[in-house]
């Protein structure tokens, strides 16, 4: 027999629930929170739609976010336009096994943000903590390239505000929920964006 959930079970999925409206509801209700994601959506708009390209990184679900959002923007997010360049440093097995086994794993997004960013791009880092060293490192090197640096995280991010031009903090200190924010905002901005590519094709 399989196991069986417990009638307490209910109250799990009530309470997680329950957080998720809360932090989706306090995103809603903060304008400095929807500015932010109005002044990204422009700078990667600006960006993708003259000779930049959409970088993007994270770890774990990060990294599933990073290629969700990388194939909103090459594929289509809402409408038919044309491609966006977009890259998740996150899906070359080759690339990113390379790097760990010579440099690092704290040097597998940093590498490749030097071998591809270059001046006019956007690189967005996603970190649930703030405190991703391969991330932070990442972010490092955008500063160098002078690329623009977007940051996604938590309530706590840490030194990784420094590091971004413009930062979006999820309101929750729980990673799933913070995750759940991301993907949301993440959304939001692609929709912004393909509305301003189709205003200036």
């Amino acid at each position: 027999m399989g196991i069986e959930l417990a009638g307490t079970d209910r109250n799990y999925v009530d309470d997680y629930l329950h957080r998720s409206v809360a932090a989706l509801e306090a995103v809603a209700a903060d304008p400095k929170f929807r500015a932010t994601i109005e002044t990204i959506a422009g700078v990667i708009a600006k960006a993708v739609g003259g000779t930049g390209k959409l970088l993007l990184a994270g770890n774990g679900g990060s990294a599933a976010d990073a290629q969700h959002l990388a194939a909103e923007f090459l594929s289509r997010f809402v409408s038919d336009r044309r491609p966006l360049p977009a890259i998740a440093l996150t899906t070359d097995t080759s690339v990113l096994t390379a790097i760990g086994n010579d440099y690092g794993f704290d040097h597998v997004f940093e590498r490749q943000v030097r071998g591809l960013g270059q001046p006019g791009d956007v690189f967005i880092a996603i970190s649930t903590s703030g405190r991703s060293r391969n991330v932070l490192a990442a972010l490092r090197a955008a500063r160098e390239a002078k690329v623009t640096t977007i940051g996604f995280t938590g309530n706590n991010p840490g030194e990784m505000v420094a590091l971004c031009d413009h930062c979006l903090c999820a309101p929750s200190d729980e990673t799933a929920i913070i995750q759940q924010i991301h993907i949301v905002t993440g959304h939001a901005i692609c929709g912004l964006v393909e509305q301003a590519i189709a205003r200036n094709p």
